[in-house]
């Protein structure tokens, strides 16, 4: 009797001797092919468009546009998944369609830029782009600084001056190459105090880049726009703007929760957010393409650039809007528009 459970012991244990060496043979191949698998995703996540980073986060408070800015920029290496420094002057030398995404408060350089990767990647897998299309992110100082209403109060005081960093880099883009503004929260109100005080000084005669009616088709695409809700009415504050687009795309979200307080950050004016609110067809001049949509029912109450990158409804709608035809802008297109300035004039 004890002869057999000795032997059935060591029967036992042989199978579980070769069961153990077939678990490690295919625990090995196992692992290959999730090596295997992880090494493609790397690669495709670091098979990027070209993707830059215009940074004024070491710039002082200023009041006017400047004569010379020194920004930090940026490169995306995607062969490395590295950032590198680079030149101004390649971003700009650039002829294609150069799109710009404007973040809004509470950003620190990393999530800017990682959130500016996202927001990338989703367009390219979404919207056709031209091969030289250029997408740079806009960084400036968000990054969170005490209590939500006193830091919203701050970063409100900053956009000004950021406009103003926006305004001078607009000055030395090509007045035929098409530029994309994707604003989310304040990066809304950034563009447009940028695009303000370049018809301020082509209306004073400054020889600065024309904004106003550029050949180049110019997009405004705003998303839970910080910006105060008759900003484009008749007499509202950046009704001039509109001179200088083609086409303006409004994402709002009536049941914002953060864009509820907008009213509270400027206490002159106390005035409503167009993120929340959303505005007219009519306010928009007929030569403009426009479109709105309200995300209430997709993002709810929250306030979050994150929850409009989740919803494949909502990125195809702000894709599209962005790189749309830009592929199709041909040479011509840009003389007829030519040619209507200068009657215009």
């Amino acid at each position: 009797m004890l002869l057999k459970r000795i032997q059935l012991q060591k029967t036992i244990l042989h199978r579980l001797c070769r069961l153990s060496g077939l678990m490690v043979v295919f625990g090995c191949v196992a692992g290959l092919a999730i090596s295997d698998t992880a090494c493609a995703a790397v690669s495709q996540t670091c098979a990027d468009p070209e993707i830059w980073v215009f940074s004024t986060r070491h710039l002082p408070g200023i009041c006017k546009v400047p004569t010379v800015v020194n920004p930090s920029v940026q490169r995306y290496e995607p062969t490395s998944c590295r950032w590198l420094s680079d030149d101004l002057g390649t971003l700009l030398g650039g002829k294609g369609p150069l799109i710009i995404f404007l973040h809004g408060n509470r950003y620190d350089p990393y999530s800017a830029k990682k959130q500016g990767i996202q927001l990338s990647r989703r367009c390219n897998a979404l919207a056709s782009q031209s091969v030289d299309t250029q997408f740079m992110i806009y960084s400036w100082p968000s990054q969170q600084d005490g209590c939500l209403l006193k830091d919203g109060r701050s970063k409100y005081r900053r956009c000004f001056t950021e406009g103003h960093y926006l305004a001078w880099l607009l000055g030395q883009i090509s007045p035929e190459r098409p530029v994309v503004f994707i604003g989310y929260s304040f990066g809304a109100l950034i563009t447009l105090e940028a695009l303000e005080d370049r018809v301020a000084a082509e209306n004073a005669g400054y020889p600065v880049s024309p904004w106003q009616h550029r050949p180049g088709d110019t997009r405004l695409i705003f998303v839970a726009p910080a910006v105060r809700c008759d900003a484009f009415s008749p007499c509202g504050k950046y009704r001039k703007t509109l001179a200088c687009v083609d086409r303006v795309s409004l994402t709002i979200n009536s049941r914002d929760d953060a864009l509820r307080f907008f009213h509270l950050l400027d206490t002159r004016t106390k005035v409503d957010a167009l993120g929340c609110t959303g505005m007219p067809r009519r306010w928009m001049p007929s030569e403009i393409r426009y479109s709105a949509i309200d995300a209430r029912n997709i993002i709810g109450r929250e306030h979050g650039l994150t929850l409009y990158l989740r919803s494949n409804t909502l990125m195809q709608r702000i894709c599209g809007e962005a790189y749309g035809g830009l592929e199709n802008l041909s040479h011509e297109t840009v003389l007829k528009k030519n040619q209507e300035h200068q009657d215009v004039k």
